[in-house]
């Protein structure tokens, strides 16, 4: 279903008597968001302008641009990067291939890449190891999910939603495991898990869920809200995965129009005409200044009553990565420079929570 978004006709429609909004908690950045957009800015501070990261650090258009300004250079590919550079690995993560790349071109390295992407990846390895087939549910242009395949690629075919289990080839069904994108929707991910366990009965899951904490709570969210909106705006970036998913959940969930935004500016003022309630979240990777720039269009538009509506509590926080603890141009000298950040969290086994809200 395709995403509607505009700017063509920024003047307001007859503003309603107390229009309400419901603002979707939690929402906004999450805890690997958070880290990799702290670990441009400290390896900017620590080592001064420029430094490269390889793709956008997260999928926002405002956070990139922000970062831009002071000092990062986004390339596409490694080879990009000057040799002997610093290069930074997006949240989404890399494939093997990549870092090897980095190594040869003698790029001092840090990695953003999301604790809870790791684990995927450290999935994947493992059941390669021990000598499973496995499906990975996801979008396969999609960096995470290109990540992943590179970790076992002669184990892993991509599945990206139920009507393509029917191309799945095994060699033992008995040993066959699926693993997911982080984020995708949980009905999706559900739906096509059942579509491949009706052929290979046997299929095994990953020992907890793929789908990220922060995906779920913010899909959970927009399924509360949604019933009691005839609008709901997502604001995120087209390229966000998990910004794209709330526009889905919010339609299926019963708003009446739901809208993909990557900023106010995006907003048609026909959108409004004859309602009375607004639903508003964003994507994981959407700083709160885009959330308050809404809220201040909507309230010029008579939706002055704001309503915070909770599903959950997020409380993890992930460390930043350890190559900010050393000096990566003298490593003669790589004494801690800052012992507070600690090492990076192991990808966890299981989690819950999140970050800001």
């Amino acid at each position: 279903m395709p995403i509607e978004a505009n700017g063509q006709d920024s003047s307001a429609p007859s503003a309603p008597i107390n229009g309400k909004v419901l603002l979707a908690s939690p929402r906004g950045w999450c805890a690997g968001v958070d880290r990799a957009v702290a670990t441009v800015e400290r390896a900017l501070e620590q080592y001064g302008p420029p430094v490269y990261v390889r793709h956008e650090i997260v999928h926002n258009a405002h956070v990139v641009r922000s970062l831009q300004r002071k000092g990062a250079i986004f390339v596409e590919e490694t080879d990009e990067v000057p040799d002997g550079e610093i290069v930074i690995f997006s949240a989404h993560g890399v494939s093997p291939a990549v870092r090897q790349e980095a190594d040869g071109k003698r790029l001092s390295t840090i990695d953003a890449t999301c604790p809870l992407v790791t684990k995927v990846h450290k999935e994947a390895v493992r059941f390669a190891d021990e000598g499973y087939d496995i499906v990975l549910i996801g979008h396969r242009d999609h960096e995470e999910v290109v990540g992943t395949v590179g970790e076992a690629p002669h184990h892993i075919q991509v599945v990206e939603d139920a009507s393509q289990a029917e191309n799945i080839q095994v060699r033992d069904p008995s040993r066959l495991v699926w693993l997911s994108q982080t984020t995708l929707s949980v009905d999706e991910v559900e739906e096509t898990v059942d579509a491949i366990r009706s052929r290979f009965p046997l299929l095994e899951s990953p020992p907890s869920d793929d789908i990220c904490y922060a995906t779920q709570n913010r899909q959970s969210a927009v399924r509360n809200i949604a019933p009691n909106c005839e609008l709901l705006l997502v604001v995120g970036s087209p390229n966000s995965s998990n910004s794209v998913r709330l526009v889905e959940v919010a339609r299926e969930s019963g708003a009446e129009a739901a809208y993909l935004i990557d900023s106010v500016d995006e907003i048609d003022a026909s959108w409004l005409v004859n309602v009375t309630t607004v639903g508003l979240t964003s994507g994981a990777s959407v700083p709160e200044l885009l959330i308050n720039e809404v809220l201040e269009y909507l309230g010029a538009r008579g939706y002055t009553d704001v309503e915070s509506v909770t599903v959950a509590a997020e409380t993890v926080k992930f460390s930043l990565p350890k190559e900010l603890r050393r000096d990566l141009r003298n490593p003669a000298d790589s004494a801690d420079l800052d012992p507070v950040f600690g090492d990076p969290s192991d990808a966890p086994d299981s989690y819950g929570g999140g970050a800001k809200t």
